[in-house]
């Protein structure tokens, strides 16, 4: 793993300073380094990481990745049934390759290091593997364009299990900063980590940021020592941009577009002082050392402003799906690789505008529920939307749009007025329910299925707005 000569590296230049802190509990650089030395050179089979959020986290997957081992990572909170049928998959791949004890170094960078997993508590994950010379070349990108240096704190409050949070774990040992998470996502407990320990940098998604932007707006929580925010897992909209600003006036927010399998794709920064760009499908620029272009199924390549697979060409990417591989997700088509996410350039600008499994075929008509969020998010009047299909007899899908308002009495004709001369005709949503919150999945990303489900089943978080 790209990490590890680092890390030893940091343990003897500030052996004190603190490597990973989780609440109480913190492991200092030689530390982080000796526990870890010591369970690889014990020849325990570390290959399997479900942990939780934790100090002993960060040493299991140090000690997992040491040599030329593989690890996969799960989610603790995953069912038993699941995990168990995941490490068996996991057993099979690892048939007669030893785990015994090697030294707390990378192994070849050639070799695969990472069996990751796609998230899902109750199908199957798809597992795809990424080899060590992978992430050099991702750490090397990120950290330059990040500006993450060896004096930073950063807080990312996610779970480990979850890639945004691991890769932060590992590109903070590659660099030497100190890396703070928490047991579990909390709020207060967010803010106090942030006031106490002098945290630099966040690391989250928007969902998150929202939360501790507006309730430290709210409490007054002190977040002007915070330098760069990283957003990534979903579109940044408007409100929470805004509310970041505000409460971490003197922080870069950054977001980006990328995907587990792909590595980093496009991003853009937010930046003091500057106006904000208005809040669309754009995501911002290719990231360095990242050729970007939109492609047909076949892999013939589509003029800018029309529709097609995003795809990259980049030495960021995985080595491909180890099992799950149903065609419908990680491509190659020729030199380029995708995932089949939609979208389009204009301007040099890559905009997003999400899976064709997303889709929403209504009476003929193809949307894509990105394109509509974006359009109800310039509305006066919403701080947040959410948008899919549900069955109907007539179109085979309706487009539904959830809407959590920023005042009272947003109404339903106000915002059919303003999605005039905004979106097409067959593109607006025929149905609008109010919420309260958007739904969310464990780990804080947006579900379109868990509000497709509110909708059908009549949920009252979901209800009809007037």
């Amino acid at each position: 793993m790209p990490f590890l000569n680092r890390l030893s590296a940091w343990a003897t230049e500030k052996p004190h300073e603190p490597a990973v802190v989780c609440g109480t509990a913190h492991a200092s650089w030689a530390e982080l380094a000796a526990e870890a030395g010591r369970l690889v050179a014990s020849g325990a089979d570390v290959r399997v990481l479900q942990e939780p959020n934790g100090v002993d986290f960060a040493v299991r997957w140090a000690a997992g990745v040491a040599g030329e081992r593989e690890c996969a990572v799960l989610d603790p909170l995953w069912p038993a049934e699941l995990s168990s049928e995941v490490r068996g998959l996991l057993g099979l791949r690892w048939a007669g390759a030893a785990a015994g004890p090697v030294g707390l170094t990378d192994g070849d960078p050639a070799s695969s290091f990472l069996v990751g997993l796609t998230s899902g508590t109750t199908s199957m994950p798809k597992a795809f593997s990424r080899t060590r010379a992978s992430w050099q070349r991702s750490f090397e990108a990120s950290v330059a364009l990040f500006g993450l240096s060896s004096t930073d704190r950063v807080l990312a409050p996610g779970p480990l299990s979850a890639s945004l949070n691991l890769y932060t774990l590992s590109e903070c040992l590659y660099a030497g900063a100190s890396f703070h998470t928490l047991a579990h996502f909390d709020v207060a407990d967010a803010h106090a980590e942030i006031r106490q320990r002098g945290i630099t940098r966040l690391v989250l998604v928007p969902t998150m940021l929202r939360l501790l932007a507006e309730r430290g707006l709210a409490g007054d929580v002190d977040a002007s020592g915070i330098t760069a925010i990283v957003c990534s897992g979903q579109k940044l909209d408007r409100r929470t941009l805004e509310a970041a600003r505000r409460w971490a006036p003197h922080a870069v927010v950054w977001e980006y577009y990328g995907a587990s399998e792909l590595s980093f794709v496009a991003a853009t920064a937010h930046r003091p002082g500057e106006e904000s760009a208005a809040v669309g499908t754009a995501v911002g620029r290719p990231f360095p050392g990242v050729d970007v272009a939109i492609l047909g199924d076949g892999g013939s390549p589509i003029p800018d402003g029309q529709t097609g697979n995003i795809s990259v060409r980049s030495a960021l990417v995985s080595e491909g799906y180890v099992w799950g591989d149903d065609g419908q997700a990680f491509t190659r088509l020729g030199d380029w690789c995708t995932v089949r996410d939609q979208g389009f350039v204009e301007d040099g600008q890559l905009h997003v505008l999400g899976r064709t499994q997303d889709m929403i075929n209504t009476g003929g008509h193809n949307v894509y529920p990105h394109e509509v969020e974006a359009a109800l998010a310039m509305l006066p009047g919403v701080a947040e939307v959410v948008v899919a299909g549900v069955p109907d007899d007539i179109r085979g899908q309706r487009v539904v749009a959830g809407v959590v308002p920023s005042h009272a009495g947003l109404c339903q004709l106000q915002l059919r007025a303003g999605l005039e001369g905004r979106l097409a005709p067959a593109k607006r949503p025929l149905q609008y329910v109010e919420l309260d919150e958007l739904p969310v999945t464990e780990r804080g990303k947006l579900s379109r299925t868990e509000f497709q489900r509110w909708v059908l089943e009549g949920d009252p978080r979901a209800r009809a707005l007037a």
